[in-house]
């Protein structure tokens, strides 16, 4: 089990690491956001490939921070079966949504989007403008290391229950201490 346990730090900490990088994305989305407006309103032109940069830079916030956002309990739940719980329903419910439902859906998605990423790689699909970003295929590529992602994250999510369950001490998350203030663990 401790093997285990260090494969789900291990995932915890490149989670971690991802999320707070792409995390940044979001000021230079906001940046660019502000250029755009600034360019078109101000000096009457625009460029289509800074508003697919936009577009791009959104998926990888959203994509690329969703395992970010597992590792810190930040998705939506239904309350009514996980807020007033115990920890041992709490790590019960979080094993068992996992393993039921997370790894099963992202099975799925590497399955079904494969082909469709694989497609676009073979003729190095580029934006519909002309002056757009030439990279389409790399943006799809991101649906493969979402769910890549999100696998490995149910399946630290799993790991760390399961040693919650039988009574064993996790090791710590890859949290700086005022980050882990605010979160009860599991």
């Amino acid at each position: 089990m401790h093997i285990l346990l260090a494969l789900s730090r291990l995932i915890d900490l490149a989670s971690y690491r991802i999320g707070r990088a792409v995390s940044w994305l979001a000021l230079t989305m906001v940046l660019l956001q502000f250029l755009v407006v600034v360019l078109r309103y101000v000096f009457g032109t625009g460029e289509i490939w800074l508003q697919e940069a936009i577009i791009y830079q959104h998926a990888l916030v959203f994509m690329l921070g969703a395992s970010y956002t597992l590792l810190k309990d930040g998705h939506v739940r239904v309350d009514i079966l996980y807020t007033n719980r115990s920890p041992r329903a709490k790590a019960a419910i979080n094993m068992l949504g996992a393993l039921l439902l997370l790894i099963p859906v992202t099975g799925l998605i590497l399955w079904v989007a494969y082909p469709y990423v694989a497609r676009s790689w073979a003729v190095l699909e580029g934006s519909r403008e002309t002056s757009g970003i030439p990279g389409v295929f790399l943006l799809k590529t991101v649906i493969l290391v979402f769910a890549l992602m999100m696998f490995l994250q149910g399946l630290s999510t799993i790991i760390r229950s399961l040693a919650f369950l039988r009574g064993l001490e996790l090791p710590p998350l890859p949290y700086r201490d005022d980050e882990a203030a605010d979160r009860v663990e599991v």
